[in-house]
């Protein structure tokens, strides 16, 4: 797959911060920056994209773009979980700002997976293969479905707060 130290130590704290991304929806309906795998997904998706930005196969890219504004958006999401506890409405943005990275790490991910993976007959053969359109098409429509389903959660909380 041509991947150098970096880069399998990048996919590597990549797949732990996916992974507890997708165990904290599952507990909570939401990353839950109170809870471990909150917790993890926040630490491992700075170090994911900070790593990212060592990765220069193709030169300074979208990804690079993607992983600068994913640690903007996590580190935003932190601040009003950390600073702003008290306030309900900051819950809304703290679970889409989180919601809405999870779903932009998807983007580089599936194009760099479908693009090498499996070795030697890649699933697609370029970003512009509707394979990936389409799978990243669907993985807006989740997140769309799961922002609103979130909103709604939140709202019924905030009321019975």
């Amino acid at each position: 797959m041509g991947l150098s130290i970096l880069g399998i130590f990048h996919t590597v704290i990549g797949v732990i911060a996916i992974v507890a991304a997708i165990i904290s929806y599952i507990r909570y309906g939401k990353i839950n920056l109170a809870g471990k795998t909150g917790k993890t997904y926040f630490y491992f998706t700075i170090f994911t994209s900070l790593t990212s930005l060592g990765l220069l196969k193709h030169g300074f890219n979208p990804g690079h773009i993607f992983a600068i504004f994913i640690v903007v958006l996590v580190t935003v999401a932190y601040y009003l979980h950390a600073k702003k506890q008290e306030n309900k409405r900051s819950r809304y943005f703290e679970n889409f700002l989180l919601s809405f990275s999870f779903f932009l790490s998807w983007v580089p991910t599936v194009n760099e997976t479908f693009t090498r993976v499996p070795i030697g007959h890649p699933l697609a053969a370029g970003p512009a293969d509707p394979l990936i359109a389409k799978t990243l098409f669907l993985l807006l429509m989740l997140f769309i479905i799961g922002s609103v389903l979130q909103f709604r959660k939140q709202r019924s909380i905030n009321k019975a707060v």
